[in-house]
């Protein structure tokens, strides 16, 4: 198989889809890879690593995209991109369609074959490609919502880890998954009094045998997210409904209520955000103030980071890459029911069910195709 590796245009997005390593273990095993130049060149990967390891290197993204059989990216293709996919192409990248009605009109019209990283499954139910990522953005956003809290950037003036004398800063997490545990961990470690709320008690005991008592777990109802909301500096946005839109937890309403100069960090922005304030920023612009609550929504965290991010990715997804290199999607997806969960879009037809319904579209599931 022939892949191609465009350079990312997203923006501030660094982050590449396949590093030479990874290229290298393709070229071992007979396939081809096409890789843009300077993919990798902002973090420190130059076209000669690609060269060395067999890979073609060619000028732009419009040749990576005419000859390759499948795409290998990070973020989800922007328009330009989008326009150059074509019928029976493979994408595998992440997606976030639910709440990305455009760009899920295009995957269809296309015709290619879309399979997303964030609702991949293993055979424990949970979701092997988003969680590095998920890992990156928890750990980020305390360190973001620590640099918002700062006076200057409209926020309380409060230093998170207090200093003696003075009260540490309340950090509340909503959603005690990969995102929330990984920000729960950041936040303990710069002494922040951290409260993390959860639907599953079984998740929040595991969170209390993990951290003791450190952390505060708290079942989350209602009235649960009115009071830690209000009494917060720092709240952050971790919920996951994988393939779905994020539920809006957060009124506008609850937005007024809160401190003023207090934080969202929205890390669930990418499915639509936590907040009904919520709304997608870049690192360019990455924060906006409604109702005198900054607001971080930056729908690609892990990007600032992007060397880390990219390395980490690409642990998790060269196993994946090289079984679609390998197999085909078709047979590759079909010995795999975890794999198969990947499917979003394949020849005009939506084939997963949260994207369907969040988007108005008919369902066709995967099965149906895999079997035919």
């Amino acid at each position: 198989m022939l892949i191609g590796v465009p350079k990312e245009i997203k923006d501030q997005e660094y982050r590449v889809g396949l590093v030479p390593a990874s290229v290298r273990e393709l070229t071992h095993g007979g396939h081809q890879v096409v890789v843009e130049h300077n993919a990798g060149h902002p973090i420190g990967l130059d076209d000669d690593d690609y060269r060395r390891v067999g890979a073609d290197v060619v000028d732009s993204a419009e040749e990576v995209f005419a000859r390759a059989d499948m795409i290998v990216k990070v973020k989800e293709p922007q328009r330009i991109e989008r326009n150059m996919l074509r019928e029976g192409q493979i994408l595998f990248t992440y997606l976030h369609l639910a709440a990305d009605a455009e760009q899920t009109r295009d995957l269809v019209d296309s015709g290619a074959t879309a399979i997303a990283y964030e609702t991949v499954t293993d055979e424990a139910g949970r979701l092997p490609l988003l969680a590095p990522m998920s890992e990156v953005a928890g750990r980020m956003s305390i360190q973001a919502g620590a640099h918002c809290l700062e006076k200057a950037q409209g926020g309380r003036g409060v230093l998170i880890g207090g200093v003696p004398g003075v009260p540490s800063g309340d950090v509340v997490i909503l959603g005690g998954g990969v995102v929330g545990t990984n920000a729960a961990r950041m936040a303990m470690g710069m002494e922040a009094r951290v409260t993390v709320l959860d639907k599953s008690v079984r998740r929040l005991a595991e969170l209390d045998m993990q951290f003791g008592p450190m952390l505060n777990t708290i079942f989350a109802t209602v009235e649960a997210l009115e009071r830690y909301i209000d009494q917060a500096d720092l709240v952050v946005g971790a919920v996951l409904v994988p393939g779905a839109e994020t539920p809006r937890l957060i009124s506008r309403d609850m937005v007024k209520s809160m401190r003023r100069g207090s934080v969202i960090v929205d890390v669930s922005v990418d499915q639509g955000g936590i907040a009904e304030t919520s709304k997608p920023t870049t690192h360019t612009e990455p924060t906006y103030i409604v109702d005198e609550v900054v607001h971080y929504c930056v729908s690609n965290m892990p990007g600032a980071v992007a060397r880390t991010s990219t390395f980490a990715l690409n642990n998790a997804t060269l196993p994946y890459v090289l079984e679609l290199a390998n197999k085909g999607w078709k047979q590759a997806l079909a010995g795999d029911e975890g794999f198969a969960a990947g499917l979003n879009v394949h020849a005009g037809q939506v084939t997963h069910p949260a994207v369907a319904q969040d988007l108005d579209y008919e369902h066709v599931p995967a099965e149906t195709l895999l079997v035919a």
